[in-house]
């Protein structure tokens, strides 16, 4: 698994980066609601978690909803990400 990935302007982004978030792409069976969730996610920061082996950078988005925080993971392609300075 790669250590690294680049954002949308080719900056190295690793584990512990903080990424701010340019577009994601959701889910097609996703409902009005879920949808609505994942896509106000657009222009947020975010702490990188994880790079898989197709070069995505996952990050942790919380969110506080009727059943308490929930956590959900997303998986940000290069172009959909930029690399925030710390």
């Amino acid at each position: 698994m790669p250590a690294t990935t680049i954002d949308c302007k080719g900056q190295t982004v690793a584990p512990g980066d903080l990424v701010r978030v340019l577009g994601i792409t959701p889910d097609p069976d996703l409902d009005e609601d879920d949808l609505d969730m994942f896509m106000d996610m657009v222009g947020s920061t975010c702490d990188v978690e994880r790079i898989d082996a197709d070069g995505a950078a996952w990050v942790a988005v919380w969110w506080n909803g009727c059943e308490g925080t929930l956590m959900t993971l997303v998986g940000l392609e290069p172009r959909q990400m930029e690399k925030v300075a710390a």
